[in-house]
């Protein structure tokens, strides 16, 4: 992969225009995970609304430099603003576009000082900042593009790479930081979105646009338990939450410092920013009349919202009751790999079952696996022929409706998860992911354990070679010759994408290494590198 080290305005907008497109795929998702500080609104659906506001004022932009576009972008947030989310991913681009003033594009190290004045514009937005939210994802991704930037490292992709990876691992920390969090077993939503626009704006600059319409976004999921301390607190009297109370103020000679001041002991989780003619407020009350009342005496109130979070806290409560005992139908696969599980999960499956390649679970894991499942209808992915037997027997040992989809490798497993329609009823998804199978080819790089003639092939002890589903088709002195003998056997002409998941006796360098000698073959395929972890197999490669 070619090395970035500087981004200009029109990259600028691109990479945060399909960012906001990935976070519209997770809007839903990102919903549900609504907790804190109280269920204000749909987070995701309001970060959605708030990143269309921020794009359409960038395409409008006349000034095309980084600048320009950053500007742009801050002042259609801020305009577009929707929810306590919202208010501060505005907040999030003021910064960015304060720290790029006058900058035509900006290198590796400006990107990281970005979004350290991020950091600290959406900090001081709050009038009572708390650690565990959208506020500590940011604060850790910025540190950890600093930490790059501090190593001499200036390849934006890198940068870039880092503050992705620091901004999950700080989502997946949120429920240690936050006590409502912990309670419902789920990470903070804010978090969640940005986590998802960062992710987003990383993939455009790999080149993955094309690959992005294929995939859903990874939703980090809480490790704590949920359903315990959700029906606790079910039964719990609550302190009323009142009203989130937003708009838009206009006037003149606006001091948002002074109307900070004068509405901090009117409410809570106040957030009050812009300049001397516009000003977005955001405040949760039991009184927003009093709220209403004091704007009107400042200027003209616009975009007015007030909504009774004591109901949508009810809505909330009941979506999370319906969300932990019955599922309509999930799935259970068989993986080995924390890498491939990480995939799995990610996709939807609601539950992995360690297995595959010399490791082959029993009837009773399997079984085990199913009734442990909230949901009444399974669909079984054995993901290795040498289990598909073995799943089968599943179906007379429960009380449960359970299909097995005969997927006998992961990259079968993968299209069929891909294939699965949440609004589909449980016999129609099982023969659509049935049917998936045929989409895709499967290649697997491993050793030979021995020396021997197969299919005229000679090969010795440890050497690589590889199968096309199932099939032993090649031998080579490396991984890549092997690689390279496989897809030259294969019709590569409709072939749109190829994803390499690397095993754990391999280093990234070298499967990043692979997928760039793939790509320089065979220009016209999209191209995405995957930890899998995988035992047994070098290389585990999709090809769609």
């Amino acid at each position: 992969m070619s090395e970035v080290k500087s981004i200009a305005g029109q990259d600028l907008r691109e990479m945060f225009s399909a960012a906001a497109s990935w976070l519209e795929k997770s809007a839903a998702e990102i919903d549900a995970l609504n907790v804190f500080p109280v269920p204000d609104g749909d987070t995701g659906t309001n970060m959605m609304l708030t990143m269309r506001s921020t794009m359409e004022e960038a395409y409008r932009a006349p000034d095309h430099s980084a600048s320009g576009v950053a500007h742009a972008m801050a002042k259609g947030a801020l305009m577009g603003a929707r929810g306590n989310s919202g208010v501060i991913l505005s907040q999030i681009w003021r910064g960015l576009a304060q720290d790029l003033e006058g900058k035509e594009s900006f290198t590796a190290a400006e990107l990281a000082s970005a979004l350290q004045q991020s950091t600290l514009v959406a900090y001081r937005a709050l009038s009572d900042p708390v650690e565990g939210t959208i506020l500590t994802v940011m604060k850790d991704a910025a540190a950890a593009a600093q930490a790059q930037v501090a190593e001499g490292n200036d390849d934006i992709i890198d940068v870039m790479e880092a503050t992705v990876n620091a901004a999950g691992d700080s989502v997946a920390n949120t429920p240690s930081l936050l006590k409502v969090l912990r309670d419902a077993g789920v990470v903070d939503a804010g978090g969640q979105g940005l986590y998802t626009i960062l992710d987003g704006a990383l993939r455009y600059l790999r080149g993955e646009t094309e690959l992005m319409r294929l995939r859903k976004p990874q939703i980090i999921v809480s490790e704590l338990p949920y359903a315990v301390s959700l029906s606790q607190a079910v039964g719990i009297e609550e302190v009323p939450y009142g009203y989130c109370t937003e708009f838009m103020l206009k006037g003149e000679k606006l001091e948002p410092d002074d109307i900070k001041k004068r509405l901090e002991k009117k409410g809570e989780s106040l957030i009050v920013v812009g300049d001397d003619s516009t000003v977005r407020i955001h405040i949760h009350t039991l009184n927003p009349g009093a709220i209403v009342r004091f704007a009107t005496k400042l200027g003209t109130m616009h975009q007015v919202s007030i909504r009774n979070m004591d109901e949508q806290h009810q809505d909330f409560l009941e979506m999370q009751k319906d969300r932990m005992p019955v599922t309509e139908t999930a799935v259970i696969a068989v993986v080995s790999g924390d890498g491939l599980t990480d995939v799995f999960s990610s996709l939807g499956a609601a539950s992995v079952v360690p297995g595959g390649q010399t490791m082959n679970p029993s009837t009773r894991d399997l079984l085990q696996a199913v009734e442990s499942t909230f949901s009444e209808k399974v669909i079984l992915l054995p993901n290795n022929k040498n289990i598909v037997l073995t799943a089968n027997q599943v179906q007379s040992l429960t009380q449960k409706s359970v299909v097995v989809v005969p997927t006998e490798t992961i990259p079968q497993g993968v299209v069929a998860l891909l294939a699965f329609d949440y609004e589909a009823d449980f016999k129609t998804n099982a023969d659509i992911m049935a049917r998936a199978l045929s989409s895709v080819r499967s290649i697997e790089i491993t050793r030979a354990v021995r020396s021997s003639r197969i299919n005229d092939l000679k090969i010795k002890r440890k050497q690589p070679i590889g199968l096309v589903d199932g099939d032993l088709v090649a031998v080579g002195d490396s991984n890549l010759d092997v690689i390279n003998q496989v897809l030259a056997r294969l019709d590569l002409g409709e072939a749109e994408v190829v994803t390499i998941y690397y095993g754990d006796d391999i280093e990234l360098d070298e499967a990043e290494q692979i997928g760039a000698s793939i790509t320089e073959r065979h220009p016209q395929l999209q191209i995405e590198v995957i930890r899998g972890g995988q035992p047994h197999y070098s290389y585990i490669i999709s090809v769609e």
